[in-house]
């Protein structure tokens, strides 16, 4: 994989390729920033995650709040609050889902145990779905939209539960990808178009392949060890970018913190819209 451009984050995360616009986005949460390669733009608190409304209209998460974003003005307005009284979190990471909904995990500052939740927003209405969530991540869902995985990155479990026609959890969720046997830490996720996940893995410095059953199948390498978050783009959706972070590297290197890009055999889905109700 080789850098997008000459930007080093210190917390990249929320890799997001928007469909109309045909454009690769990402945030760094620390250093209150999104960026694409054409520009970037400054918050006053910290982002993490995004889904798309229309070409110029995001949902993006924020450190207190669910925020309705235009790109081409730069502003924004609140859709909600999210644990906006809980001076202890902020968001993670994030993805809309088949139905329209948008996913959202919190988590402690200082990475406090069970601090968080993963929360979903739907037509106005923001639920808490899963409490005592230390690390959330790896929120993505299967092609077919039939389920939704996610995990608390220290149990290094991968997480899968059903999802019901409207989108929201039914079920308890199980276990469907361990990997402490190979103690890899389980950060950002997506599916591609087979179904197959493609799982960051902070600290392995890598993007991991698994099979629908939870076979492992193959592994991108990366020059930095602290990937956080993958997503698919380019025009045939075979391009595989990932996030990176200098964060708690005690002597980063000049490629950690940078966003990466490499071609893949297999494409992978398009974001999904989210759809608001308002």
């Amino acid at each position: 994989m080789i850098p997008v451009n000459d930007i080093r984050c210190e917390l990249g995360e929320g890799a997001f390729w928007h469909p109309e616009r045909q454009e690769f986005f990402w945030f760094d949460i620390t250093g209150r920033k999104l960026h694409s390669l054409a520009r970037s733009w400054d918050f006053d608190e910290m982002p993490s995650a995004m889904g798309w409304i229309s070409r110029d209209a995001v949902v993006i998460a924020t450190e207190t709040r669910l925020m309705l974003f235009d790109l081409e003005a730069g502003t924004g307005r609140t859709l909600c609050a999210l644990d906006a009284d809980n001076p202890v979190t902020r968001s993670n990471d994030g993805r809309a889902d088949p139905q329209g909904g948008f996913w959202i995990g919190t988590m402690g500052k200082r990475a406090e145990k069970g601090a968080g939740a993963i929360w979903r927003y739907c037509r106005g209405e923001l639920r808490c779905l899963f409490p005592g969530i230390s690390i959330p991540n790896a929120i993505c869902f299967a092609p077919d939209g039939q389920s939704a995985c996610f995990t608390d990155t220290p149990t290094r479990r991968v997480m899968r539960v059903a999802l019901d026609a409207a989108g929201w959890p039914k079920g308890t969720p199980n276990v469907w990808l361990d990997l402490t046997a190979n103690a890899l830490n389980p950060d950002g996720a997506v599916f591609d178009a087979q179904g197959t996940f493609w799982v960051a893995q902070w600290g392995a410095g890598r993007v991991a392949a698994y099979t629908p059953d939870g076979t492992f199948q193959r592994a991108v390498e990366l020059p930095a060890p602290h990937t956080s978050c993958p997503a698919f783009g380019g025009p045939d959706l075979k391009t595989l970018f990932c996030t990176t972070a200098q964060h708690g590297r005690t002597k980063p290197t000049k490629l950690d913190g940078a966003s990466f890009a490499a071609p893949v055999p297999v494409p992978g889905l398009a974001e999904r819209r989210v759809h608001l109700d308002l």
